[in-house]
């Protein structure tokens, strides 16, 4: 039998988690998970979920014509085809995080960092992850087609430049003393 003392130190065979866990007396993730299993199974056996993963769409033919796509039109257009596609899926997922985060109206009132408040953020997140792509493909094209203007450079002054003195900065104060002084 070991020394109680020596048992708490034992880490071996122990992540990090788990250590940190037993040093606060705390649930692990895995605990967390394994009892809500527990917990949840009856409440599953009523209402049957499907096990397999929702279908992953078929991006070879969207890599494929991205890896032949030789100009920002052509990648616009893939890119475009990509998300369209993807969109109803990411907004089912949005939908599905916000009603779990109002579910029994836990919301109303939450502290910003509470789960309700976090799956919200993570149903607006879901669709910003479109947002910003279509943000990137329309900056892409703008920077193909409508390029922002090169600054003109400013035309050197002839006269100063003969006299071999730099240019005046514009609204220098004048040399030397000042009238009424």
């Amino acid at each position: 039998m070991t020394h109680p003392d020596f048992e708490l130190c034992d880490n071996v065979g122990r992540d990090a988690e788990q250590i940190a866990a037993a040093r606060y007396g705390i649930a692990t993730r895995d605990d967390l998970l394994r009892w809500a299993r527990r917990d949840a199974k009856p409440f599953l056996a009523e209402h049957p979920l499907p096990d397999e993963p929702l279908p992953s769409p078929d991006l070879a033919p969207y890599l494929a014509a991205l890896a032949a796509a030789e100009t920002p039109a052509e990648v616009h257009a893939v890119t475009n085809h990509l998300l369209d596609a993807a969109e109803p899926a990411l907004r089912a997922v949005s939908d599905y995080l916000l009603a779990a985060a109002q579910w029994r109206g836990q919301n109303r009132g939450a502290a910003n960092s509470s789960p309700p408040k976090l799956l919200m953020e993570a149903a607006g997140r879901s669709l910003s992850a479109l947002a910003i792509a279509d943000h990137a493909d329309l900056a892409a094209l703008r920077a193909e087609y409508d390029p922002a203007p090169a600054p003109k450079a400013p035309a050197p002054d002839r006269s100063r430049a003969a006299s071999g003195f730099p240019p005046t900065p514009p609204n220098a104060p004048p040399a030397g003393p000042t009238p009424g002084q």
